[in-house]
């Protein structure tokens, strides 16, 4: 049985549930959820795997997203290792070239992707991306420039775009 290290990191006042493989990084919550809701997403994709809490094996993804959060990096060094259908992979890699402090919006992705007419599908893609913040969905708006969904909340969206912004 392969093992999934996972810790709870806090940050200012969000607690996120961070997991990771051998491969790297592999979930990042929302404040909002839950360890419940991080065995779901492991139990589905990696349904062989044991979850392990440590936050010594974590460590090194504890670090990214602390320099992320106090502005000594604008970019995550570490590997990721999304699980999802090879659609939401494409979308999630699109989502990863967004420029740190850039915005884009849905169609701009499905354009990206090569899939100009499956913008309701790269939201959904969005949606269900498993690595926030790391995976920078929250840099993806409305065509007309206005904040929308955002598993962790428009306010959570607005916090990380207006700490890009700085």
């Amino acid at each position: 049985m392969t093992k999934v290290y996972w810790t709870k990191l806090k940050i200012n006042e969000w607690e996120i549930h961070m997991a990771a493989t051998d491969k790297g990084l592999c979930y990042a919550g929302t404040p909002l959820e839950t360890f419940d809701d991080l065995n779901r997403y492991i139990t589905k994709w990696l349904p062989t795997f044991e979850l392990i809490e440590s936050e010594k094996e974590m460590g090194p993804y504890i670090e990214d997203m602390l320099s992320f959060f106090n502005g000594s990096s604008k970019q995550f060094t570490l590997p990721i290792d999304p699980y999802g259908t090879d659609f939401q992979k494409s979308v999630w890699q699109a989502l990863t070239e967004i420029p740190y402090g850039q915005t884009v919006s849905y169609s701009d992705i499905a354009n990206q992707i090569d899939k100009p007419s499956a913008v309701r599908a790269v939201g959904s893609a969005i949606g269900a991306n498993p690595i926030l913040i790391v995976v920078p969905c929250h840099r993806v708006i409305a065509k007309n420039g206005k904040l929308t969904g955002f598993r962790g909340g428009l306010e959570m969206k607005r916090q990380l775009l207006e700490l890009e912004s700085r």
